[in-house]
C-alpha cells in the first residue's frame, strides 16, 4: 500500500475513535505496522508539570504509558521538542542526551527517529519510532512522519482546548484545572463571573414524521403556536424600547416578518393539508432552509439560519406545550451557548448578565450589535468550547483580546478583580475632562470625533463631549433588516444622527458591505473576500442602490447642512470620479424633488488599501477631505487578517511600515492642501494617538468609550514631546521595541493606567 493510502486511512481511522487514548493507540499501531518498526510511541507535554508523558506505545512496555515522563529538556525526546525538528539517530544510545528508561524496556533499541508535534508554533508533544539495528531511517520514513505528525497535531490540540488532557493526568483531589480559549471580540469589555449554559427550548431534530388523520386539528395546534411566538416577539420588542432604539430593535421586525403568514407558516401548513402533523411539518420546513443557508457558507446567512433555527424552536416548545424553564441567573451570570439567538438573550434578566461566549457567530451578527449596544462584553467563534461541561463554571471574558478563561488560578482572578476596580475608577476619574478640549499644554488643538453605527453610539459620543461624527457606519441599518431599507427608512435613520449632533460635523460612509459584512438578502459567494467585491466596487455596480442612499441623505441633511460623505475601499481615480458624477445627479433630483437649495455635501475618501495610499496625492486632490481607515489598511499592508487566530498575534499598529506609510498619507494630502483623518482603531489607542498628532493628523475619530482617555492623554504631553517621540520610533525597524517605547513614555507621563488594561503586567510593574 502507498505511503498516501496509508495516511488516509489512518487519519480516518483516528477521526472514528471514540476518545484521545484510543486515537493514540490507533496511530502508533498503525505506523509500526506502516514503518515495517519494531516500536512507535507517542509522548504528550504535560503542561502543568512541563514534563513530556509516554501516552502511548506499542513496542515498549505498555505498564509503562501514563506512569513514565520525562522532563522538558530531558532525553532525545526533550531534546526534539527543544530543537522543534524532527532527530534521525543510527546509535541512540551513543547520543549525549540519550535518557534510559528503564520502566520502558527500550534497552535493547538503537535506531531512533523522533518528530515534534505542532500546532501554531507549539510543541505539544513528539512522536517516536525505534528499531533494533543500527540504521538511519529514510528519507521516505522521515516525510511519512513529519506528515503524519502535522495531521495529528490538529487532534492533540483540540482535546487539550477540551480538558481532555488534564483529564487523563488529573491530580488528586478533583481540582479543575484553568484551561484558555480563544474566540472573536463581538462587544469589548471585561467579565467575572459563572457560567449558565443556555440549552435549546425544543429539539426540532428529534421530531419524526407522522401522517395524521384530523387536519384540522393540527392546523389549530400550529396556529395557536404560531400565535404565541408572534406574542412572545412582540412582549420582547416592548420590553426593549427603552434599552433600544428603534433600527436596533427592527431586528424584531425581522422575527416578525419571517412569521407573517405568506412566509415560513404558509409552508408549514401546506405541509399539514399534505397529511404530516404540526411538529413533523415543522421540522421539515425549518431543516429545508437550515439546509439551503448553509450551503451559501456565508456568515451572514449563517446568523439568519441561526434566526431560523430559534423562531423554530419557539413554535415547537409551544407545539409542545413547553414553556421556557425558570432558571436561575445570579448576579455576574456569563450566558454560555453553542448559538444564542437575539430573542433568547434579551429574553434573559439583562441587568444579570456579566458576558456573552458562543461556540458559533460573527462578530457583526445581530445578536453581538445588541450586545454591543447594551455594553455586554461578547466573545464569539469560540469553537472548541466544552459548553456540555461548563454550567456552574466561574469564568472571566477578556473581550479586549478574545479571551475566555475556564476554572482561573488564583492569581488570575486576583489579577482581573484589580483591572475591573481600575477600569471603574478610570472612567470615575475622567468625567472631569468631559467638557475640556484635547489641547496639548504648549496649545496645539485636535478635533475628537466619534465612530458610530446605532443610536446608542450618538448618546455615549454626546455624553463624552465628541465634536462630531467622524465615522457613521450606515451598514448597520442594512444588516439589522431581511430587506434594504428604503429612502424614506434611510432619511429617517440618518436624520437622528445629524440632528443629533447640528451643527458639528457628521460624516457618513456609503454603504460597506463585502468582505467579512454580507448581507442576509445580498449575498456574495467568494473565494477570497478580502480582495473581491466590496466597498465602492458593489456601489458603484449597483447605482440605484448608491443613489437611493445618497438621496436619502441628502433630504436627511436638509437644514442642517452638517453631512460629509465618504467613499470606502476607494483605490482609484476613476472610482472617484464616478461617485462624483452621481452624487451631483443625486443633488441635482433631490432639489427638484423637494424644491430647495441644497449644500452640495463634502466628499471624501477612506485610505484603507495600498493603492490608494501610494496614489494618495492624486486622490486627495480631487476630494475635500481624506479619512484613514487604519483597520484594514494594516491588515493589507501586513497582509494578516486579525481575526484569524492563527496569524493574528502579527497584527499590530506599531509596525513600521504602518507608521511610515501614516506618515506618507498625511504629509502628501497636506501638500494638497486636504485635511486628514483617521477613524480605526489605532485613533482610540493613547500610545498610537499620541503619535498620531505627531504626525500631524488633523482629527481622530474613536469609539464613545475611548473619547475621554484620549483627551486626557492629548492634554498631558506636549505635540513638542510628541514629534520628538515620533522621530525616535520611526527610525526604529521592530514593533516590539517601538510599542515599548511609546508604553514607556506613557508611563513617564503618568498615563500608565490609560494604556488598555490586559496589557498591564501583573503587580502593575512597568517592564522596562
Amino acid at each position: 500500500m502507498l505511503m498516501l493510502d496509508i495516511l488516509r486511512k489512518l487519519v480516518n481511522d483516528v477521526d472514528n475513535a471514540p476518545n484521545l487514548l484510543a486515537a493514540l493507540d490507533v496511530i502508533v499501531q498503525s505506523v509500526r505496522d506502516a514503518l515495517n518498526t519494531e516500536v512507535c510511541s507517542i509522548y504528550l507535554l504535560d503542561e502543568r508539570s512541563n514534563r513530556y508523558v509516554l501516552m502511548a506505545t506499542h513496542g515498549l512496555n505498555p505498564d509503562a504509558v501514563g506512569n513514565v515522563s520525562l522532563g522538558f529538556s530531558e532525553g532525545l525526546v526533550g531534546l526534539v521538542g527543544q530543537r522543534e525538528e524532527l532527530i534521525n539517530l543510527e546509535d541512540a544510545s551513543s547520543h549525549p542526551r540519550f535518557h534510559y528508561l528503564p520502566e520502558t524496556g527500550e534497552d535493547r533499541y538503537n535506531s531512533f527517529l523522533g518528530v515534534p508535534i505542532m500546532n501554531r508554533r507549539k510543541v505539544l508533544g513528539v512522536l517516536v519510532v525505534q528499531q533494533q539495528e543500527k540504521r538511519r531511517f529514510g528519507e521516505a520514513e522521515e516525510a511519512f512522519l513529519v506528515t503524519l505528525s502535522a495531521q495529528i497535531s490538529g487532534v492533540v490540540a483540540h482535546a487539550r482546548a477540551l480538558g481532555q488532557l488534564e483529564n487523563l493526568h488529573a491530580p488528586k483531589g478533583g481540582v479543575a484545572s484553568p484551561r484558555i480559549f480563544h474566540g472573536v471580540a463581538g462587544a469589548s469589555g471585561i467579565a467575572m463571573g459563572r457560567a449558565v449554559v443556555i440549552y435549546p427550548l425544543a429539539d426540532l431534530e428529534s421530531v419524526p414524521d407522522r401522517v395524521t388523520e384530523d387536519i384540522t386539528h393540527e392546523l389549530q395546534q400550529f396556529n395557536q403556536a404560531l400565535f404565541g411566538v408572534r406574542k412572545e416577539i412582540q412582549q420582547l420588542d416592548t420590553k426593549m424600547a427603552s434599552s433600544l432604539m428603534s433600527e436596533e430593535r427592527a431586528l424584531f421586525e425581522v422575527y416578525l416578518r419571517m412569521l407573517d403568514d405568506n412566509a415560513l407558516p404558509a409552508e408549514v401548513i401546506d405541509r399539514i393539508h399534505a397529511g404530516n402533523w404540526a411538529q413533523g411539518a415543522l421540522r421539515s420546513v425549518i431543516d429545508e432552509h437550515m439546509q439551503s443557508f448553509a450551503a451559501m457558507d456565508d456568515p451572514y446567512l449563517r446568523e439568519r439560519m441561526a434566526d431560523v433555527r430559534d423562531l423554530g424552536r419557539r413554535l415547537l416548545a409551544h407545539l409542545q406545550q413547553q414553556t421556557i424553564p425558570n432558571r436561575d441567573f445570579p448576579e455576574n451570570s456569563i450566558l454560555i451557548g453553542e448559538d444564542i439567538s437575539t430573542a433568547t438573550l434579551v429574553d434573559m434578566p439583562l441587568e444579570n448578565i456579566s458576558a456573552i461566549v458562543t461556540m458559533t457567530g460573527a462578530a457583526n451578527s445581530h445578536m453581538v450589535i445588541v450586545a454591543r449596544a447594551l455594553g455586554i462584553p461578547t466573545v464569539v467563534g469560540v469553537s472548541e468550547l466544552p459548553v456540555g461541561n461548563l454550567d456552574d463554571a466561574e469564568m472571566i471574558v477578556d473581550a479586549y483580546q478574545s479571551r475566555v478563561y475556564v476554572h482561573p488560578s488564583r492569581e488570575l482572578r486576583k489579577r482581573y478583580k484589580e483591572i475591573i476596580k481600575e477600569e471603574r475608577q478610570l472612567v470615575a476619574g475622567l468625567d472631569a475632562y468631559r467638557d475640556l478640549p484635547a489641547e496639548t499644554p504648549d496649545g496645539h488643538r485636535m478635533t475628537l470625533y466619534v465612530n458610530t453605527g446605532l443610536m446608542a453610539d450618538v448618546a455615549r459620543g454626546r455624553e463624552r463631549g465628541a465634536e462630531g461624527v467622524g465615522l457613521y457606519r450606515s451598514e448597520i441599518p442594512f444588516m439589522l433588516r431581511d430587506r434594504f431599507p428604503s429612502e424614506e427608512e434611510q432619511r429617517s435613520i440618518y436624520r437622528q444622527q445629524l440632528a443629533a449632533f447640528a451643527p458639528y460635523p457628521v460624516t457618513m460612509r456609503m454603504l460597506d458591505i463585502g468582505g467579512d459584512k454580507d448581507l442576509p438578502y445580498f449575498p456574495i459567494d467568494e473565494v477570497n473576500p478580502a480582495l473581491g467585491w466590496r466597498g465602492i466596487r458593489i456601489t458603484l455596480d449597483h447605482p440605484e442602490i448608491f443613489m437611493v442612499q445618497m438621496r436619502a441623505m441628502l433630504k436627511a441633511a436638509i437644514g442642517l447642512n452638517n453631512l460629509q460623505i465618504l467613499l470606502p475601499m476607494v483605490s482609484s481615480v476613476f472610482e472617484i470620479e464616478e461617485a462624483q458624477h452621481l452624487l451631483l445627479r443625486a443633488v441635482s433630483e433631490v432639489q427638484e424633488e423637494e424644491k430647495v437649495t441644497i449644500q452640495t455635501p463634502k466628499l471624501g475618501i477612506m485610505i484603507e488599501v495600498p493603492s490608494a495610499l501610494i496614489q494618495i496625492k492624486d486622490l486627495a486632490s480631487i476630494v475635500d477631505f481624506v479619512s484613514v481607515g487604519s483597520n484594514d489598511l494594516t491588515q493589507y499592508l501586513l497582509a494578516v487578517d486579525r481575526n484569524n487566530s492563527r496569524v493574528a498575534d502579527l497584527y499590530t499598529p506599531y509596525h513600521p511600515a504602518v507608521l511610515r506609510s501614516l506618515q506618507y498619507v498625511v504629509t502628501e494630502a497636506h501638500a494638497v492642501g486636504k485635511p486628514v483623518s483617521i477613524c480605526g482603531e489605532m485613533a482610540g489607542d493613547p500610545g498610537t494617538a499620541i503619535l498620531l498628532m505627531a504626525m500631524g493628523f488633523d482629527s481622530l475619530s474613536m469609539s464613545a468609550s475611548n473619547l475621554l482617555k484620549i483627551r486626557k492623554v492629548l492634554r498631558t504631553i506636549p505635540l513638542a514631546d510628541a514629534k520628538t517621540l515620533l522621530n525616535e520610533v520611526l527610525a526604529i525597524d521592530n514593533a516590539a521595541v517601538i510599542r515599548s517605547m511609546v508604553e514607556l513614555e506613557l508611563n513617564k507621563l503618568g498615563l500608565w493606567d490609560l494604556v488598555r488594561p490586559t496589557q498591564k503586567p501583573v503587580g502593575g510593574k512597568v517592564p522596562a
